[in-house]
């Protein structure tokens, strides 16, 4: 597929987008988790906060102490990375856990006593950073009165780390999410743009001549619209070419018979001894005749309909009745052997003029008798018009089919009879094939059998 592809866009498309959708995703849950980490954090040393300022006392000697320590063991172990601490402002005493070791927490001034929870970050042992919750409380009588700030912190790292280890354990779901997407953006490119390769192959069958139009069945209503068109613009096509064999066959008409009138002319001519005069008018009269048999074969084999269906023995038998009435087919033998039931994928009026060239030709040459037999192979209906007269050299076979090759001077034709016949046999997808008989000439034509 190149970038032209419609299909590779989409992909692609399909692709970026889901690639961000990701990236959003992964960025969005992971912002969603290390809020719910810090509210988590944030419960569990509210908690301690809460059990340290209910176990404040006076000691004997009057300075502040804690009855019971928090229940978190991080709290004993040095540097553990969980610490408490408590500043009674007015004496300067410190209390603090022993997971501060010698360390000593700068905590954050308050300007009011509101026994409210602030949050901070500040720096901590070992150069870390701290996520700390402090909250600064007026002291009762008995505890000597004043004011004390009482903080509980916690290492952000482990914040952090808890974040990154989420993302990592995150980062295999997307990927195999971001695959069944790929998957489906694939799926739904195929299965989308299965009509237009639907409107593709009906299109070759059309082109092919297998069908005559797409129809508009089975296509979804997007596509529809699009088939009527082009179904609208082959019946166009089709009465366009059907006026154009009309006019042809007219023009063929109307030029045919003066075109004879000036060969009878020239002959006139030629017996009075005007040759070179004679010689000339032939001339252009067989440019004419080329000029005039050329288009009638190409309009004649314009768009051919492949359902078509010929019975071959019907129609060779005919044109066999005809030629047979000609004076050089009545001093001939005839053998004519054709199966009945053979048929060909062919118009019948093509084959006429297809075997009727051949036939004419093979009367005009032969000596005594002419033979058409038919076959059936291997899905081809073969037909062979075989005569007994001088053949064609081998080396010469080749130039008989061309266009405009004449091998016999002697009639008036423009040398386009073979050409013709071969131009309307491969219309049907079938062959002509000349064999030096010796004596004589075999023609064999080869066509599709009819479904």
């Amino acid at each position: 597929m190149t970038f032209g592809s419609l299909r590779l866009r989409l992909l692609l498309a399909g692709a970026a987008s889901t690639l961000v959708a990701l990236a959003l995703a992964a960025y969005g849950l992971t912002i969603l988790f290390e809020r719910h980490a810090g509210r988590r954090i944030d419960a569990e040393l509210s908690v301690h906060l809460n059990q340290i300022t209910a176990h404040i006392e006076r000691g004997p000697s009057g300075q502040l102490r804690l009855t019971a320590p928090p229940a978190d063991p991080r709290f004993e172990v040095p540097l553990s990375g969980l610490y408490w601490q408590i500043v009674h402002e007015q004496n300067g005493t410190v209390l603090r856990s022993r997971s501060l070791w010698d360390a000593e927490l700068a905590l954050p001034a308050e300007t009011a006593v509101d026994d409210a929870i602030h949050h901070h970050r500040i720096a901590g042992p070992g150069k870390t950073q701290l996520y700390l919750l402090q909250r600064r409380v007026e002291l009762p009588a008995r505890m000597g009165g004043g004011t004390a700030r009482i903080a509980t912190a916690v290492d952000a790292a482990e914040i952090s780390k808890a974040t990154r280890e989420f993302a990592l354990d995150l980062a295999p779901l997307l990927a195999i999410i971001g695959a069944l997407l790929l998957a489906a953006t694939w799926a739904w490119v195929t299965i989308g743009l299965r009509p237009l390769d639907a409107v593709r192959t009906r299109l070759s069958a059309v082109r092919a001549g297998k069908e005559s139009q797409l129809g508009s069945s089975g296509f979804p209503d997007e596509v529809r619209p699009l088939a009527q068109e082009i179904d609208a613009l082959i019946a166009a096509r089709d009465i366009e070419i059907a006026r154009a064999k009309t006019r042809a066959g007219d023009l063929a008409h109307g030029l045919r018979t003066p075109l004879q009138v000036l060969q009878t002319e020239v002959d006139r001519l030629a017996k009075d001894g005007q040759t070179a005069a004679a010689l000339g008018l032939s001339t252009v009269i067989r440019t004419m005749q080329r000029t005039v048999e050329r288009e009638l074969a190409r309009v004649r084999l314009a768009r051919p309909h492949r359902e078509a269906v010929t019975d071959i023995a019907t129609a060779i038998e005919q044109i066999v009745r005809v030629v047979q009435k000609t004076p050089e087919g009545q001093r001939l033998d005839w053998i004519v052997e054709l199966p009945a039931g053979l048929t060909a994928a062919i118009d019948r009026d093509d084959l006429s003029e297809a075997v009727g060239n051949l036939i004419e030709n093979a009367a005009r040459h032969a000596k005594h008798a002419i033979s058409v037999t038919g076959s059936d192979e291997e899905g081809f209906a073969v037909l062979t018009i075989a005569d007994d007269g001088p053949g064609i050299p081998a080396d010469r076979l080749s130039e008989a089919l061309r266009r405009g090759g004449r091998l016999d001077e002697r009639g008036s034709g423009a040398g386009l009879g073979l050409a013709i016949v071969t131009d309307i046999l491969e219309s049907w997808r079938g062959t002509l094939t000349l064999t030096d008989a010796a004596p004589g000439l075999c023609a064999t034509v080869r066509l599709p059998r009819a479904p």
